[in-house]
């Protein structure tokens, strides 16, 4: 009985010793897992601050031709049409 205990004490020291390795790798696993998609959100979100950049450029410059248009228009005078009834 004395070695039925000492062995079943091994085994359990054995299964704990397994358990705790699979935990870690596990655990090692799943951060690993985090670093890539953090590593990954922080690419996307370069590339989306570059294409803000680039949006808000475009913008600055389509809103200068607008107001070029409307000082063109504005500037002309007003045209008088003559309308002939029949």
């Amino acid at each position: 009985k004395a070695e039925e205990r000492i062995l079943k004490k091994v085994r359990r020291k054995i299964r704990n010793k397994q358990s705790a390795q699979d935990s870690r790798r596990r655990k090692k696993e799943y951060l690993d897992g985090l670093e890539s998609r953090a590593a990954a959100c922080s690419a996307q979100n370069q590339e989306l601050r570059k294409k803000i950049q680039e949006l808000e450029k475009l913008n600055g410059s389509l809103l200068q031709q607008l107001q070029a248009l409307i000082t063109r228009t504005s500037n002309k005078a007003a045209q008088t049409g003559t309308c002939v009834l029949v």
